[in-house]
């Protein structure tokens, strides 16, 4: 399969340029030339199949043409060693827990699944590869774990200083070896940009070897689309769910997408944001207007220019119109955030971590005005990882730390200290 940027469709690539150059030159984001879709064949047993087994269809959708099937076997496998299970809290209210792969977070499928394929594109080649990342919470922790100690290949993680709780960074920070963290001095959006800049100097990037983790990167999204049907045959049969999405890039929510463009039926998206309500009010207005990031409790999300929006944008034609029919924006701010994870645990004797509290909160607001619907909200991340919010609402020892991120907490932070000026990035990085 060829691959487009969204900025140009006839610059084209194939898979391994598209994966592990990650950027098009023109600042664009790789499209698949052909939107698969998923056969009858697949759609008559979907509910009889195991996750693996439905993560091998997708991705052989996607990545067959390219990649043997038993090599993708076995980097789906490899991937999905972990459930991601439906959780019924009242009538028509689902949880769908993301957060049961090694780093709590939803993050994890889709670091899992690069590492892999990136790993198999790779095995020829004796250069040292250069994953480079920006986060704002969950996804340097899922990169960190899922390439730490991966023969041939180094980490660089921005994340923005005092922006990601304590437990995350120790995920980014904490593991050594050939994991580097930078921590720099600005939002995630400015990590975005320094990362960004990286990979369209393509001397930089050429002579650096150097590929991204963030959801840029195509092969980050086709596993994330994994659990939207997996997730779905869950209900009962006949039941098309509306599935509330935590939003900060949207990379999520564009994988939903690209499930339903597989054929899988959905009712509605709801993207559900904390005060950076960039792509909600899109939605309402027609205006696309980025602008800086503000710090919210629920820090994955503080993102002011998605990524994403351009690939959202090019799955509907660049049609206001038919995006808003499919996707409903919803925003909520701190204090109604706060006050979302005390009434679900009271509700529901549940913990729900910040960002799964928006989407509670969005997916409330759709039930009220559509009663009849199911809606899905996806808790992307353990409540665990966000222990100042979490006690502060539900008291001291009010959730239980699971071992893997308690072991972390006693670990030196080791993080290089990085501005904002590209520049000097570039310099660090030649002198790696």
């Amino acid at each position: 399969m060829r691959y487009h940027s969204t900025n140009n469709p006839d610059l084209k690539v194939d898979l391994k340029e598209a994966i592990l150059r990650s950027l098009p030159a023109d600042n664009g984001l790789y499209m698949p030339d052909q939107l698969p879709v998923l056969g009858a064949d697949f759609w008559s047993r979907w509910r009889s199949m195991s996750f693996q087994e439905i993560g091998f269809a997708v991705a052989q959708a996607f990545f067959g043409e390219d990649v043997p099937d038993d090599a993708l076997r076995e980097i789906v496998n490899g991937t999905i060693s972990f459930d991601a299970p439906v959780v019924t809290l009242g009538p028509g209210d689902h949880i769908l827990e993301l957060f049961h792969g090694p780093t709590l977070a939803f993050k994890d499928f889709g670091a899992r699944f690069m590492a892999r394929l990136m790993a198999w594109l790779t095995r020829d080649d004796a250069r040292m590869l250069t994953v480079l990342v920006a986060t704002s919470g969950d996804t340097g922790g899922a990169v960190a774990s899922a390439f730490h100690n991966v023969p041939g290949t180094r980490v660089v993680i921005l994340y923005p200083k005092g922006k990601v709780s304590g437990l995350q960074e120790k995920q980014l920070t904490a593991l050594g070896g050939n994991i580097t963290a930078l921590e720099v001095d600005g939002t995630f959006d400015d990590c975005q940009a320094l990362v960004k800049s990286a990979f369209l100097d393509r001397e930089l990037a050429e002579n650096l070897n150097l590929t991204s983790a963030n959801s840029i990167n195509l092969a980050r999204l086709v596993p994330q689309s994994f659990y939207y049907i997996h997730s779905s045959r869950q209900l009962p049969e006949g039941v098309k769910p509306v599935f509330v999405v935590p939003s900060g890039n949207f990379g999520n929510l564009t994988a939903g997408l690209l499930a339903m463009q597989l054929g899988l039926e959905v009712d509605q998206f709801v993207a559900a944001t904390n005060r950076n309500d960039v792509v909600p009010e899109f939605l309402r207005s027609g205006i696309y207007s980025p602008r800086p990031s503000v710090a919210t409790i629920s820090n994955a999300m503080d993102v002011g220019a998605p990524s994403n929006f351009v690939r959202m944008q090019a799955l509907f034609g660049g049609s206001w119109e038919q995006m808003k029919s499919r996707i409903s924006g919803m925003w909520f701010d701190d204090d109604r955030t706060r006050a979302a994870i005390r009434e679900v645990k009271s509700l529901y004797d549940y913990e729900i971590d910040p960002h799964g509290a928006i989407g509670w909160l969005a997916a409330r607001a759709w039930r009220a005005e559509h009663p009849c619907s199911a809606t899905i909200t996806l808790e992307t991340a353990h409540p665990a990882k966000f222990p100042d919010v979490m006690e502060a609402e539900l008291g001291p020892h009010a959730v239980e730390v699971p071992e893997r991120l308690a072991i972390l907490a006693h670990r030196e932070k080791v993080a290089i200290p990085m501005g904002t000026d590209k520049a000097a990035f570039r310099e660090w990085l030649v002198k790696m």
